[in-house]
């Protein structure tokens, strides 16, 4: 089974991030895992950050800001409390995506967990958001939430009953299948292997396309593994995207596994077009992990 130590959850105060932090309390309190919740000052951002000023007076600017990030960070943590997790507050000074990827690699963490604005349009996405960044330049799976937090949500423990892992049958799948698996076993969840044709198989084809590909999620799973693991297979076709959104509101999924490309800019678009849209539209939770 993998190992989670280490869990990182970038804050920015929004809705979004609440339900990802209650997302990654869940997460440490299941596996034991240490929680950093990290929030990042960008004073690039900031409306005052090109006032003329000494040295003196702009580091003075600098400390106030990170002083009330510390303090917005705590009352958050207070809002949002947890009786088992006492995560470790770190306010970190620069670029959001470069301080959440430099600080997940120094600590050596096992996931991110991060919410983003998803639902706000696909551009969004694909124009550089903070998300979209460190998905693209990640060490570790980092876990995605879209949806903004439920009312009646808690802090306690999210249970895992239905795992779709999505698969296309390249290299940059097999780790990914590794994280499904090992969740299906932790939570006793059913774990459904799907794989969508993207072309509509010719008539001669028809049958023997679907075949071909349910019997190659079949070999995905050792005889080993199926004695302990409640396991399905699906095979749709059309686009990747809608399929897999689909599908995973038919099973009321609660969350889609994904392996994804590395980190190069020729990636962008196939990792956007399928991965990215699931992430924006999709109805639970998406974990990607690069190879």
């Amino acid at each position: 089974m993998l190992e989670i130590k280490l869990i990182v959850c970038p804050i920015d105060f929004s809705g979004f991030s609440v339900r990802a932090y209650r997302h990654a309390l869940s997460l440490a309190e299941h596996y034991r895992a240490k929680l950093v919740a990290l929030h990042v000052v960008e004073l690039w951002r900031h409306p005052s950050v090109g006032f003329t000023a000494n040295a003196g007076l702009y580091d003075q600017f600098c400390q106030a800001l990170c002083e009330g990030g510390k303090e917005q960070l705590q009352e958050f943590v207070k809002q949002n409390p947890h009786d088992k997790i006492h995560p470790e507050l770190l306010v970190h000074e620069g670029i959001a995506a470069d301080s959440i990827l430099s600080i997940a690699q120094a600590r050596k963490a096992d996931g991110i967990v991060m919410g983003t604005h998803g639902r706000r349009g696909y551009d969004r996405l694909m124009l550089g958001s903070v998300t979209d960044r460190v998905m693209r330049k990640t060490f570790c799976p980092v876990l995605v939430v879209s949806q903004a937090p439920d009312a009646s949500a808690t802090g306690a423990e999210h249970r895992l009953t239905q795992v779709l892992f999505c698969t296309d049958f390249s290299e940059n799948s097999k780790r990914a299948l590794r994280y499904a698996i090992s969740a299906t076993d932790e939570y006793d969840a059913e774990l459904t292997l799907l794989h969508v044709l993207e072309e509509t198989p010719s008539p001669a084809k028809k049958q023997e396309a679907p075949a071909g590909a349910t019997e190659q999620l079949e070999k995905l799973i050792s005889p080993e593994e199926r004695k302990t693991l409640k396991v399905k297979t699906a095979v749709r076709i059309g686009k990747p995207y809608r399929q897999i959104i689909q599908l995973a509101a038919e099973l009321s999924a609660d969350i889609v596994i994904m392996g994804v490309h590395g980190r190069g800019a020729l990636d962008l678009a196939v990792f956007g077009s399928t991965t990215y849209r699931v992430m924006q539209l999709g109805p639970c939770p998406v974990l990607a992990v690069h190879v």
